[in-house]
This record gives structure tokens, C-alpha cells and sequence, in this order.
């Protein structure tokens, strides 16, 4: 099963141009829907004043080499290894699900344009890669709704408690999920193959169709956020904040850490 290319078994019920237009769909719709969410959140104009903010207040200028050296750390710290997050468990959960979605996603487009008729078998470790890092988002995201999600962890709120702000991980954890029960059911000879196939267009369409009004643009701004305050901190503007006291404020020893971050 893990070997098998689940859509090269759809050229019966699915023409493989239509798959392909499909996810050249989702494709634009993730990218319409994120440049509806800058403009509507107006998050271009926040940065932009900001950065002229910076500006006027920097101390010296980031030469070109400084600058590219910070965009590889950026890259390298808080886009691949997620810094931000001091937990080490809500790490490992991120990173579980950011290179299991990268992965699962890749995957698809592969098997999809270059794999989708019998008569060219995709290599072994394809489908393999699909099933694994569909594997790796399930772990890492249901690991995260129901253990590490603040509202649960911190505030004792139950898991099943569903917000606004829980389109995207719902969306994702759907749409995988389905995924491979489709899969598995496909390998099986399941009379339920079109129903569960139907299921997992269904929530991979909520999951690419619903950008604006989920957290999946965010992937894109917290790059660029971070890249700002290294940038803010390398030319002395500090993202137009004070600097820090020379001697930070002692809690007592009664003071918890938190559990959530």
C-alpha cells in the first residue's frame, strides 16, 4: 500500500488534466487569497510605514553582505527550525506538521502531473513520501489540537471547542486525514473509494479556498516579520522600541512559567 500511487487508480472516475487543473486552482486560490488578506488586514501598509518608521530612527546602515547574511538566518532559524517557539514540545508539533504539509503537498504535484496514468508507475518512494508526511501533518497536528493549544493546555478549555482561528489546523488535519482513509479504502477495493475521494476534495478545497479568513497566510508573514526585527535590531531602529533596562525586572520565585509557549 505504501508504495501505491493513489492517484494513478482515478484515470477510470477522473480525467488526470482535470486533477491537474485542479490544483493549479488551488494554486491561485491560495495566492488570491493571501493577497485579499494583506489587503484587507492591510498588513503591506503596516510594514511598509514601520519600515519607514525604522528608517528615521536606525543608527547605521545594513550593508549588503549583513543583509543577505540576516536573510539566511532567517531562513535557517526561524523558517526551517520555527525559533520562535521556546517550547520544545509545540516545536516538534510545528515542525512535525510545516515539513509533513511541504512534504504531503510536493508529493501530490508530483504523483499528479507526472504519475497519474498506469502506463508510467511512479518510483517507490513517491507515494511513500505522500503517505509519511501525510502521516507526519496527522501526528504533528492532532498533537497540537488536543495537548498543546492554549485555550486547552493553559485555560482547561475543552479540545473540542472550535473558533474562527482553528479554520486552518481543522482544514489541514480534514484534508490529510481523508486523504490517506481514501487511500487506504482505495487500496482495500472499499465501496465507500468515491464517497471518501469526494470527502477529501471537499476539505482540500475548504483548506486552499478559505486563505482569507485562516491562519495559512501567516506562513508567509512570519518570515517576513522575523527578517524586519533582525533587520530593526542589526541597524540600532529596534522596531521603534525602547531599549531594554540594564537590569531586568526579578520575579519571585512563585511565578510559573508558562506552560504554552
Amino acid at each position: 500500500m505504501l508504495t501505491d500511487n493513489p492517484f494513478a487508480e482515478l484515470s477510470g472516475l477522473v480525467s488526470p488534466s482535470l486533477l491537474q487543473m485542479y490544483i493549479v486552482v488551488m494554486i491561485c486560490l491560495v495566492a488570491g487569497g493571501t493577497l485579499i488578506d494583506i489587503l484587507h488586514k492591510k498588513s503591506g501598509r503596516y510594514f511598509f510605514a514601520n519600515w519607514q518608521q525604522s528608517k528615521k530612527n536606525q543608527k547605521r546602515a545594513v550593508g549588503t553582505a549583513e543583509m543577505v547574511s540576516l536573510v539566511v538566518k532567517t531562513a535557517l532559524v526561524e523558517g526551517l527550525m520555527s525559533a520562535e517557539f521556546c517550547n520544545a514540545k509545540r516545536r516538534i508539533a510545528h515542525l512535525l506538521t510545516m515539513y509533513g504539509f511541504l512534504a504531503h503537498v510536493s508529493a501530490t504535484a508530483v504523483l499528479v502531473f507526472c504519475y497519474t496514468s498506469s502506463a508510467a508507475p511512479a518510483p517507490d518512494i513517491l507515494p511513500l513520501i505522500w503517505y509519511l508526511s501525510g502521516l507526519m501533518v496527522c501526528a504533528g497536528g492532532y498533537w497540537f489540537w488536543f495537548f498543546i493549544r492554549v485555550d486547552v493546555a493553559a485555560e482547561g478549555h475543552s479540545p473540542f471547542r472550535i473558533i474562527r482561528a482553528d479554520l486552518f489546523i481543522l482544514s489541514l488535519l480534514a484534508s490529510t486525514t481523508l486523504g490517506l482513509i481514501w487511500a487506504w479504502a482505495q487500496s482495500v477495493d472499499s465501496s465507500w473509494t468515491n464517497l471518501l475521494f469526494g470527502l477529501y476534495l471537499m476539505a482540500t478545497t475548504l483548506l486552499f479556498g478559505s486563505v482569507p479568513w485562516s491562519k495559512f497566510s501567516h506562513m508567509f508573514y512570519k518570515p517576513a516579520a522575523a527578517l524586519q526585527k533582525r533587520i530593526t535590531e542589526a541597524d540600532g531602529s529596534r522596531n521603534n522600541l525602547p531599549a531594554p533596562a540594564d537590569r531586568p525586572e526579578i520575579f519571585g520565585s512563585s511565578r510559573e512559567l508558562p506552560r504554552h509557549y
